[in-house]
């Protein structure tokens, strides 16, 4: 579990497949409404309050993606406390607006494009030609649709990939929004090509 203050009322944690199935909790169950799963949630509001002194105190607003392959990215937001809400709850009282989203795409993070154009021949032989590169805050991501990806081993080629970079907790949408774009699609191929042919 990784945690990342956004803000002054916003964090952001990052869990991995192997965080949830150490508490025995499935992909599935994150969309359900179960014992073990509010476990979780406290558990990670509890280590949020631990490591970064944010305490969630009132209302809370919680968005939850699924990236594949790679995990979850959990979005905790304070709302503004209202008085009456206070008076009319216990302080134990967390009251929570859960939005969940599951994305197509596997979104790797690497510290240089060296990372990257070490890893292209080595994704060429697993058979992924496929890929975006972007770049943003002064890293290079690599964004794979998982309708691209149809026969491969998915468990392998994430390993592959974590051998040059870390999953990624920025989502899509801010990447599309804010990175540039360096190589649109085929990017691996592209890769490849230029610095290995």
């Amino acid at each position: 579990m990784r945690l990342e203050r956004l803000n002054y009322d916003k964090i952001k944690i990052f869990l991995t497949f192997d965080d949830l199935s150490e508490r025995g909790i499935t992909k599935e169950e994150m969309w359900q409404d179960i014992p073990k799963v509010h476990q979780l949630f406290r558990d990670m509001m509890l280590e949020a309050s631990d490591e970064l002194g944010f305490e969630a105190d009132g209302p809370i607003a919680i968005e939850v993606f699924s990236l594949p392959a790679q995990g979850m990215v959990v979005i905790v937001t304070k709302s503004k406390k209202d008085d009456d809400i206070d008076e009319e709850f216990d302080d134990g009282f967390i009251e929570m607006q859960v939005t969940l989203d599951e994305s197509e795409e596997i979104i790797y993070e690497f510290q240089s494009i060296e990372d990257v154009i070490s890893l292209s021949p080595r994704l060429i032989g697993f058979g992924v030609p496929t890929g975006s590169l972007l770049h943003f805050e002064n890293h290079y991501f690599l964004t794979f649709e998982e309708k691209d990806l149809f026969g491969v081993d998915m468990d392998a080629f994430i390993a592959l990939l974590s051998e040059y970079g870390n999953p990624s907790t920025i989502t899509i949408y801010r990447l599309v929004e804010y990175a540039k774009e360096i190589i649109e699609c085929n990017a691996i191929e592209k890769i490849y090509q230029t610095f290995y042919k």
